[in-house]
């Protein structure tokens, strides 16, 4: 008798039969009452199913869609056949911290967003599954963090923020010695400070800073470089720097009525919201039952109005003066805000802050905007439209409208390395700035950027420390 035949399924076809699966989302309703992550993690069998979608492009798009230019075909394809430590192993090869870079960055304007599979489908669900096979990896102990032999240079790293630990970490692991320095009591930089833990839960950067510590980077908390300690100290007991000092300035809010009481920056409000160690000693501000207004259209924008919610605002609406298609912040983090009660006014500009009878935030002006011409950066430039005043009523405005870097004091010596006309370091293709021996990169370099640009940043400057160093010792 004969045997039945088994149809034979391409696995390049997989993408067309299993059907996209997000990770597990808390409602709004739950999730909008704390500060927990809201998404869950794969169950194994969904992380292989979904890893098994990628169709292994010869030349794949998502790679170019990275910054870091992650080998994401290759764990994608260990994680299809179960094989999940040796896909967090590839994983980790291209980026220091991938457990974070895979709940923070914006996927769908990177990897998933370039994905082939866009043109006939969804997408391969990348951040997902990179997310889940490094906790697995993680969470099983399996990064190994055995400290190397040391080479006899020392290098001081300034700024704990992803650039710094991303740096840190690839010095280590080739020998040097690493000393850290934090301006605040808590290491972690913006990933713990400015980041809510309904994005990335503290621990996660905790444990990063720990297997730092393991492999040998030496943290020197509350020191503030450059007004504690100077470039011409750091030189003589350093054989290179790399400042990875971030961009926490605030835009000004410069309309009238812009210093009253009741305005407040993102950033301050995310910090004392989010971080709850007597550590860091911030004046509260409380929002239960205030209409906020938050000015701004980034993430941190979204993160104000999700966290303003979090702690009992009644209203949180968002003025931006583009429309949604030019808004800057990431699209799921918009939709995550509509779902847990935001409200979006697109194409408006707030012009003059009201005083109530107290003297402080009433009510915001606000003019309707249209987008005109492009401008030198490719989006359309808005341009108020005449007569179309109105008002939005507000007891509290958070202003998100960006960070520039913070400058040194002037008769710092470190005021004397080269900058842009917008005050961020020059540097060259190393990441060398006009000092030999001294690196920047990060925010402090590019201006207010993603996670992952940090992070290549501070690996890209650990391979010019490198390269500098080792032919100081040839010579």
């Amino acid at each position: 008798m004969d045997q039945p035949i088994t149809p034979r399924i391409d696995p390049k076809h997989n993408w067309s039969r299993i059907p996209r699966v997000g990770p597990p989302k808390r409602t709004a309703e739950e999730r909008a009452a704390d500060f927990e992550e809201i998404y869950g993690t794969y169950d194994e069998a969904t992380v292989r199913e979904q890893a098994s979608r990628c169709i292994q492009c010869p030349n794949a798009l998502c790679m170019q869609g990275c910054p870091l230019a992650n080998r994401i075909p290759e764990w994608l394809a260990l994680a299809a056949q179960g094989s999940f430590l040796e896909a967090a192993a590839v994983s980790r090869s291209t980026s220091n911290l991938p457990e974070i870079c895979s709940r923070v960055c914006p996927q769908e304007r990177l990897c998933e967003g370039a994905c082939i599979l866009n043109a006939k489908g969804d997408p391969v669900a990348i951040g997902a599954v990179e997310r889940f096979i490094n906790d697995y990896a993680l969470n099983r102990g399996a990064v190994d963090t055995t400290p190397v032999m040391p080479n006899g240079f020392r290098v001081a790293v300034i700024g704990s923020g992803p650039g710094g630990m991303a740096c840190a970490d690839e010095l280590i692991q080739l020998g040097y010695a690493v000393t850290v320095y934090e301006s605040m009591l808590i290491p972690g930089g913006l990933l713990v400070n400015g980041i809510p833990a309904f994005k990335l839960e503290k621990h996660l950067v905790e444990r990063r800073i720990e297997l730092l510590v393991r492999r040998g980077v030496k943290f020197e908390l509350g020191v503030k470089v450059g007004w504690d300690i100077s470039l011409s100290h750091l030189r003589r007991q350093f054989d290179a720097v790399f400042l990875a000092v971030g961009a926490q300035k605030p835009k000004a809010l410069d309309i009238p009525g812009g210093q009253m009481a009741g305005v407040v920056d993102a950033l301050p409000f995310l910090i004392q919201k989010n971080v709850t160690s007597p550590l860091v000693d911030l004046p509260k501000v409380d929002v239960t039952g205030k209409r906020v207004a938050v000015l701004g259209g980034g993430d941190t924008a979204m993160d104000c109005l999700r966290t303003a919610l979090r702690c009992g605002a009644r209203e949180a609406a968002c003025l931006y003066r583009r429309d949604l298609a030019n808004m800057p912040g990431s699209r799921k983090e918009y939709v995550n805000a509509l779902e847990e009660g935001a409200r979006f006014e697109f194409l408006t500009n707030p012009v003059e802050l009201i005083a109530g009878p107290d003297g402080g935030v009433a009510a915001v002006r606000c003019v309707r905007m249209e987008l005109g011409a492009a401008d030198a950066s490719g989006r359309r430039k808005p341009r108020p439209v005449p007569g179309s005043e109105f008002t939005v009523a507000a007891d509290l405005v958070l202003v998100a409208y960006g960070f520039d870097s913070v400058p040194f004091p002037a008769g710092s010596d470190f005021a004397s390395l080269a900058v842009e006309e917008w005050g961020t370091f020059k540097v060259d293709r190393s990441q060398m700035t006009s000092e030999p021996g001294v690196f920047a990169g990060g925010d402090d370099v590019r201006g207010p950027s993603l996670v992952v640009h940090a992070v290549r940043d501070g690996r890209r400057a650990a391979q010019g420390i490198d390269r500098y160093l080792q032919a100081s010792k040839a010579k």
